[in-house]
């Protein structure tokens, strides 16, 4: 379709779309705004920084938002677009686009990989950026209906609006395609969706689609055709990074940390900036103990995230906790500092640097002043709620306790932290580096299996209650599962066993409240939990099915 017909078919809309133009030189903008009013677009704010898009997005919607890559504060361009789309301050339905005169070959991968509807090269003029800027809010009025569903966390009703597009615009039949599938991905309808993606690169071939298929043959057990196919991408592909991740996942869970860090250290080299990769790959370099790349990768994030909503101090914690192993308890109490004030009256914060100052002055062998911090933090601890630490912040205070001797206190926090992050083997590499570290290595081995074999017994109860249609039976098992073993894992199985229960059994409102609460409480330990968005589809059709108006969004 050509620019012009495109014109035709927004000249209705272009005058009322809100636009929100980035860049720390007023002149720049203006000459922008000249551009865009040419078009008839005459509703446009302007920023300088990141700060003030932040707080202009909050309090106001924006169909278009354009952005210079080097901004005047601590984040770019890069940087802001990954805080609107995490911090979900921005729809799926804005058009976003940055302004660059960066041509190197890393910034535009990194770019890519934040997927913005498109990045300028300047000099920019009138007749390189219109037809570009056209062409994104076309798109994106065709698509209208998909960002819509998707926003709602209606996936079935995404998945028709999506087959509506691919029968009746082809030329964004592919957009909604790559739409459908990542639908079918989050409702774990793997057959479907490996069924379309192969149908896809049967017309088109996109490395997106081979890496659909990739993850649909690992989620139906085909690890091994899902490797070989993934390492075939690699070899095609090697620009399309997130065929890194998925074999660093891979060799990560079968022991292979070497092989792990070094295709992690390659799509660092090509995307030094993705924060996410960084704090995976500070991870693997950690259980890999090259203190000396997980310092740098830890260290990225922070210098990365800050002025950033998104600023975490888990962040801090996995810097500080590489300093302590590498004997520079200076750089730890620093950073500590640095923590206390940027998050300046919390009392996390300070749990977090009592305990990092209790494990420094343990490394210097001051063990009088180490237990009267740590009993310190033991209270501060038990003031505050149970999930105001991390996993790995709790581990932390459990080895202070180890180190001290307060061995009762230290191995209920391990016994805590394995049941309720059983499936995450980062987390379990930390508990069994903390029995390292106290040369308790077989009494960790034996708490480690006893809370495993535990849990196996649970999840063989409930695949037999399930499998004989015992639906009462199982949502109770997990229930109480939930209760010993508050994991994100098992908060996700109660939730979908007791909706599955009033699927067949009708509607009880008090427990639907409870599976509600589950899945709020996954939510918060887990946003981005692969099986939340299964479980809330299956929660909105039990309560269409039964006239219940849906309480909860993802």
């Amino acid at each position: 379709m050509s620019t012009e017909n495109m014109l035709l078919a927004l000249h209705r809309t272009l005058h009322k779309l809100r636009v929100l133009l980035i860049d720390r030189n007023a002149p720049a903008r203006e000459s922008l705004r000249i551009m865009l009013s040419t078009l008839g677009i005459t509703s446009i704010q302007g920023a300088a920084n990141a700060s003030d898009v932040v707080r202009q997005v909050k309090n106001a919607h924006f169909d278009i938002i354009i952005s210079e890559f080097m901004l005047d504060d601590a984040r770019d361009g890069q940087q802001l677009l990954e805080e609107l789309r995490m911090a979900k301050y921005i729809p799926l339905s804005t058009v976003y686009m940055i302004v660059t005169s960066e041509r190197s070959f890393t910034n535009v991968v990194a770019l890519a990989e934040l997927a913005p509807d498109d990045y300028l090269i300047k000099p920019l003029t009138p007749e390189q950026m219109q037809p570009r800027l056209i062409h994104a809010i076309y798109k994106k009025h065709i698509l209208k209906k998909i960002y819509a569903r998707l926003e709602e966390e209606n996936l079935p009703e995404a998945l028709v609006a999506c087959d509506r597009v691919i029968q009746q615009y082809p030329a964004f039949a592919l957009e909604a395609q790559r739409h459908k599938g990542s639908i079918l991905l989050k409702l774990r309808l793997f057959p479907e969706a490996e069924k379309l993606y192969q149908q896809v690169i049967a017309e088109n071939d996109p490395p997106w689609a081979k890496m659909g298929i990739v993850i649909a043959l690992k989620e139906q057990g085909k690890l091994k055709e899902a490797t070989l196919l993934a390492l075939k991408l690699l070899e095609q592909a090697p620009q399309f990074l997130a065929i890194h991740d998925f074999l660093a996942s891979i060799y990560t869970q079968e022991g292979n940390l070497p092989k792990a860090q070094e295709i992690l250290q390659k799509a660092a080299e090509s995307s030094p900036n993705n924060t996410i990769r960084q704090r995976i790959m500070g991870d693997v370099a950690m259980q890999n103990n090259d203190l000396t790349l997980a310092q740098k990768a830890f260290g990225k994030v922070i210098e990365r995230s800050r002025g950033s909503t998104l600023r975490s101090m888990d962040d801090f914690s996995n810097l500080a906790r590489v300093y302590i192993a590498k004997d520079d308890v200076a750089s730890s109490r620093k950073l500590m500092g640095d923590l206390k004030r940027e998050f300046r009256g919390n009392a996390t914060a300070e749990l977090i640097a009592l305990t990092n100052e209790v494990l420094c002055l343990k490394n210097e062998g001051a063990n009088t002043q180490a237990q009267t911090l740590l009993d310190e933090a033991l209270t501060l601890k038990e003031q505050l709620s149970d999930e105001v630490l991390s996993a790995k912040q709790t581990t932390d205070l459990a080895l202070a306790c180890l180190k001290l001797g307060k061995n009762e206190e230290g191995e209920a926090f391990i016994r805590q932290v394995a049941a309720e992050n059983f499936e995450n083997q980062s987390v379990l590499a930390q508990i069994e580096r903390v029995f390292q570290q106290t040369h308790s290595e077989e009494n960790g081995k034996a708490i480690l299996f006893s809370i495993q074999e535990e849990i196996k017994a649970i999840e063989l109860q409930s695949e037999q209650a399930s499998q004989k249609g015992n639906w009462a039976e199982n949502a109770h098992l997990l229930m109480n599962a939930v209760q010993k073993v508050p994991s994100a894992a098992f908060l996700i199985k109660a939730a979908f066993a007791i909706f599955t229960l009033l699927d067949h059994k009708g509607w009880d409102h008090d427990l639907a409240s409870q599976a509600i609460h589950y899945l709020q409480r996954v939510k918060k330990k887990d946003p981005h939990n692969a099986k939340l968005p299964s479980v809330f589809a299956l929660y909105a059709m039990v309560a269409k099915k039964y006239g219940v108006a849906t309480q909860l969004t993802l």
